[in-house]
């Protein structure tokens, strides 16, 4: 049987939440390059791994999975006893599974999108000799802030936003963090003291260093 294989772009938030999730687990993994300037992403093969055309893709062994959400989630149970749990202490006990799905919904449906356009906008445009618009940054960091405000309250309350314990809440959330912490967003973080302590705590993992190699 086949190894783990990721097909995507290091580069890639989405990627890299996935990668993230493996080197949690110390997985051995291939990473096959996507090139994304070149629209790999949206021509065959590729397209028969993902058929809408986003990285990454996923295989472990014979399984072929996409949307790096539904990946990671997979990591962390198929291989649960491996490496860091990114589970609940106590997976078996329902409330804290929705507690950290809550928190797995909230940073896919209220953080990521401004998080995401942020990074956008003040990065990657200038990857592709592109503009960024000061409108879209002020009105997207308007929301963001938002989310953060309840962020840094729940944070008074526990020491993750899923508990006491690093799961997949966290993990979700520091692909687009580390990319923000080099752009004037990065204000946002630091200006929320449990929130500046949370994103220094996350960020610092080994796992969290490795994909910036």
């Amino acid at each position: 049987m086949a190894g783990i294989k990721v097909f995507g772009n290091a580069a890639s938030p989405s990627t890299r939440r996935v990668l993230l999730a493996l080197h949690e687990k110390n997985l051995d993994f291939e990473l096959v390059n996507v090139e994304l300037k070149d629209g790999e992403h949206k021509k065959e093969p590729f397209l028969s791994r993902n058929p809408f055309g986003k990285v990454p893709a996923f295989e472990d062994g014979d399984l072929k999975l996409f949307e790096s959400r539904a990946i990671t989630q997979y990591i962390a149970h198929r291989y649960k006893s491996q490496g860091t749990n990114l589970l609940p202490a106590d997976s078996k006990n329902i409330a804290h599974y929705a507690t950290m799905s809550i928190g797995m919904e909230v940073e896919a449906h209220q953080f990521d999108p401004a998080a995401s356009k942020l990074a956008w906008e003040q990065l990657f445009k200038h990857i592709y000799g592109l503009t960024t618009d000061q409108a879209v940054v002020a009105e997207e960091e308007a929301k963001l802030a938002k989310v953060l405000d309840v962020y840094e309250a729940r944070l008074k309350e526990f020491k993750y936003l899923a508990g006491e314990t690093f799961t997949l809440t966290e993990l979700h959330h520091i692909p687009v963090i580390q990319y923000l912490l080099g752009t004037p967003t990065k204000k946002l973080f630091t200006e929320r003291p449990r929130v500046n302590e949370w994103v220094a705590e996350i960020t610092k993992r080994p796992a969290s260093q490795k994909i910036l190699q």
